[in-house]
C-alpha cells in the first residue's frame, strides 16, 4: 500500500478536528441537563395459590361391609366429611369402581345418599337430613349416571373456612321386588362393591 499524499493527510486532519469539537459540545450539553426526579413503586408483589383439602372420619375403613344379606334387608351408615380449604368450593359425591357379580346383585342393592348434620362414622344418631328429592337407585344405575365430579350429586358449597363439616347418610336395601323365587335364589352367594367418592373443587 502506498503512503497517502500530503493533500489527503490534510483533508483527514481537517475532518477529525470538527468531529472532536462536536462530541465535546454534546458532552457539555448533556451535563447541563440535571433535573429533579422522583419515583414510586409497589414492591414484593406475589401470588400464592389457595388450597383445597377434604377428609372424612372413616379412618380408612369402608362405610359399608355387609355380609350374609337376605332379601329385603336394609340399613344405614353415616360419614362426616370435613373441608380444610382456604378457598370457597363445592363438594360433590359420586361413585367409582363398581364390582359386578355374575348374578347381577348390583342391580338389586339400592342406595340413597342424603346429606345433613349430626351423626358420626357408622353412627347416624342425631342425624338431621336436609331436604332430599333424589330417590334411591340401584348401584348399577349410580355407576352409570354418577361417575365423576361433573355428574356428581349431593352438592355442598363450602366457604373456604377450615373445619367446615357435612354429614352424609347412606341408606341401602336389598330389593327383590318383582323377582321370582328362582331369581331370588340365584342371587345366593353373590357379591358386589362400589366406591363412594367426595370431591371438592374450588369455585
Amino acid at each position: 500500500m502506498t503512503a497517502p499524499s500530503a493533500r489527503v493527510r490534510t483533508i483527514v486532519g481537517l475532518s477529525v478536528g470538527p468531529a472532536a469539537i462536536l462530541v465535546a459540545g454534546a458532552l457539555v450539553f448533556q451535563g447541563s441537563q440535571a433535573a429533579f426526579t422522583s419515583n414510586t413503586r409497589s414492591a414484593g408483589n406475589a401470588w400464592s395459590a389457595g388450597q383445597v383439602a377434604l377428609t372424612d372420619d372413616d379412618m380408612g375403613a369402608a362405610a359399608f361391609t355387609i355380609e350374609n344379606l337376605v332379601p329385603g334387608q336394609g340399613g344405614e351408615k353415616c360419614i362426616v366429611v370435613t373441608s380444610n380449604s382456604n378457598v370457597a368450593g363445592e363438594v360433590r359425591a359420586y361413585t367409582q369402581n363398581l364390582s359386578k357379580s355374575a348374578q347381577g346383585l348390583e342391580n338389586r342393592i339400592t342406595f340413597d345418599l342424603q346429606q345433613g348434620t349430626g351423626g358420626t362414622f357408622n353412627d347416624c344418631t342425631g342425624f338431621v337430613p336436609a331436604p332430599d328429592t333424589v330417590p334411591a337407585a340401584p348401584l348399577s344405575t349410580l355407576a352409570q349416571v354418577n361417575f365423576d365430579y361433573a355428574t356428581g350429586g349431593s352438592a355442598w358449597s363450602t366457604t373456604g373456612t377450615a373445619g367446615e363439616k357435612k354429614t352424609y347418610r347412606g341408606v341401602w336395601k336389598f330389593d327383590t321386588t318383582g323377582m321370582t323365587q328362582q331369581e331370588i335364589d340365584a342371587l345366593q352367594g353373590a357379591r358386589t362393591s362400589i366406591d363412594l367418592v367426595w370431591e371438592l373443587q374450588s369455585k
